[in-house]
């Protein structure tokens, strides 16, 4: 399912979307095994730290989240630092987990194999 969920778009979220199930994050959580569930001012979210040999891949890696972001109409918290990226992905408008996040999560990943394998 990683490549079917970076395959998909992700779409447009209101305040009344559904957060998803529990049985929908056991059935996608296994296609980013590396993600983190956790709770952050009672809000879930998925959240991974990428390393990197140096602060300029991290600093590409950043901005190829951002453009990947702006292109998908969703938004991480995005946190850069020598050596590493921490990607945090929720949806800000239900304050909970949409199916848009796992899709960003495994967007992301694949974005960080293509940096490493460039």
């Amino acid at each position: 399912m990683t490549s079917s969920l970076s395959n998909m778009k992700c779409s447009a979220c209101r305040r009344d979307s559904p957060h998803v199930s529990e049985s929908e994050i056991a059935d996608m959580k296994p296609s980013i095994p590396d993600w983190n569930l956790i709770d952050e001012s009672s809000v879930p979210k998925l959240d991974k730290e990428f390393k990197f040999k140096d602060f300029e891949t991290a600093l590409i890696f950043t901005n190829a989240i951002g453009s990947l972001a702006e292109e998908q109409g969703h938004h991480p918290k995005i946190t850069t630092e020598w050596g590493k990226v921490s990607v945090c992905w929720w949806t800000h408008k239900i304050r909970n987990l949409h199916k848009n996040d796992f899709i960003m999560a495994a967007k992301t990943d694949v974005l960080y194999t293509k940096l490493e394998n460039s």
